[in-house]
């Protein structure tokens, strides 16, 4: 068992995006068309700086469309037990830079509920700039999971 979990390991450290505090290691890459996806989406893991601490997961998703103004660029998850430590942000910065360096993204939005101060926070704390908050429309997934209201942030990416 151990030996699996540390060749795991290792090869995830090979896909690993490195951070001070976090790296992210891709988990999964879904194809337009694919698990319902209408863009190109990268899953990450979040794991604490060099280790195999999983504190939760975060996606990339490529491209711009009307699902994604409601449903932003970027989700995260923290786990729980790790919220507290700035590891959405952490993340969400090496994804910012992922976006510009490999996939030649020059803006993204970002959204989160009004009901999240956490997640408004950190948006805030990376720098976006907010568009307006808004009724997101009963066609769109979010909207049939309950959230009804989201504020949408952008950021660009062309600068520096």
């Amino acid at each position: 068992m151990l030996r699996q979990l540390l060749r795991r390991f290792r090869k995830n450290k090979e896909e690993r995006i490195s951070g001070s505090t976090v790296d992210l290691v891709v988990e999964k890459k879904v194809e337009p068309g694919q698990y319902e996806a209408t863009v190109y989406t990268v899953w990450y893991g979040i794991y604490l700086h060099d280790t195999d601490v999983r504190v939760g997961y975060t996606d990339l998703r490529v491209g711009k469309n009307d699902e994604l103004y409601y449903a932003g660029n970027i989700g995260y998850h923290i786990y729980p037990r790790h919220r507290g430590h700035s590891y959405a942000y952490e993340a969400s910065k090496l994804l910012l830079n992922t976006a510009k360096e490999e996939f030649g993204m020059d803006e993204l939005i970002v959204t989160c509920s009004p009901d999240n101060p956490a997640s408004e926070r950190t948006i805030q704390k990376l720098g976006g700039e907010l568009i307006e908050k808004t009724d997101v429309p009963a066609w769109h997934w979010l909207y049939r999971r309950g959230e009804t209201v989201k504020l949408i942030y952008r950021f660009d990416l062309s600068k520096g």
